[in-house]
């Protein structure tokens, strides 16, 4: 359904809500603009006055129900705040998925009793200071970034596959948890061929919890976005996914 921002988020369930809407959101608007399925996979929905498509399942394209089916896993692991991250990589060889060429890295925290604000910034606030206001900007203003980057990137490669890794806090997660569409990872991480290139698109806060947004390309396909839309990583941090990944999609 469209993606209606609350006047107040009082309670997890309203916060959890508009976190799942707002990953829906953000993967559809990611595989639409990367032209990775056709149009036919995509419904037009609003999040406030922002035109959004959203992939649904289509018969006639296995790889958008397969998608929309690892998101359902995803809403089961994010419900019983287990889920850490989410990985979701694009590779061009079928035969060897683990050499990626973009990768989108949708990380999560989970609050108690008010937002961390010292996820991922030095900005740190008092338990209660997340009005709505700010959270439905910053959902926006992700939204909005990933739609510029996404038409100046330059294209995929025809034919790409995809595949999405879940990590988890272990501390909090049975070891033989995995949720539906999904099994325990087997492989040692994923790698690029190419010089990869680190850009972080923003996080989105609520009293109950965090999501950021970060995205690894290939630096070649950079070459054409302007470097003040975003804010490139200050650090080339390394594919932080080796040897901790422990849930690959199943087939």
């Amino acid at each position: 359904s469209a993606v209606v921002f609350p006047n107040k988020i009082a309670t997890e369930q309203q916060s959890l809500m508009l976190v799942k809407r707002l990953l829906a959101v953000a993967v559809s608007c990611i595989t639409y603009l990367r032209g990775i399925f056709p149009e036919s996979a995509y419904g037009t929905r609003y999040m406030d006055d922002v035109c959004v498509k959203i992939l649904r399942e289509d018969k006639n394209c296995p790889g958008s129900t397969q998608l929309v089916k690892w998101m359902l896993g995803c809403y089961d692991a994010l419900q019983k705040k287990y889920l850490r991250q989410i990985v979701l990589a694009v590779y061009t060889q079928p035969e060897d998925p683990q050499t990626v060429t973009e990768c989108y890295h949708f990380k999560f925290k989970y609050t108690h009793n008010g937002p961390l604000l010292d996820f991922g910034s030095k900005d740190k606030k008092s338990d209660s200071s997340i009005p709505c206001a700010d959270t439905k900007k910053a959902s926006i203003l992700l939204i909005r970034k990933i739609f510029i980057l996404m038409q100046n990137l330059s294209p995929l490669p025809n034919d790409v596959c995809l595949t999405m890794k879940l990590l988890y806090y272990d501390e909090v997660t049975p070891p033989d948890y995995q949720p539906p569409g999904f099994k325990e990872a087997k492989d040692e991480g994923l790698m690029f061929r190419e010089e990869p290139m680190y850009l972080n698109l923003g996080e989105v806060p609520t009293p109950f919890h965090m999501l950021k947004l970060k995205i690894t390309t290939e630096k070649q396909r950079m070459e054409n976005v302007d470097k003040n839309i975003l804010e490139q990583e200050e650090t080339a941090e390394p594919l932080q996914v080796g040897g901790v990944s422990r849930d690959d999609p199943e087939e």
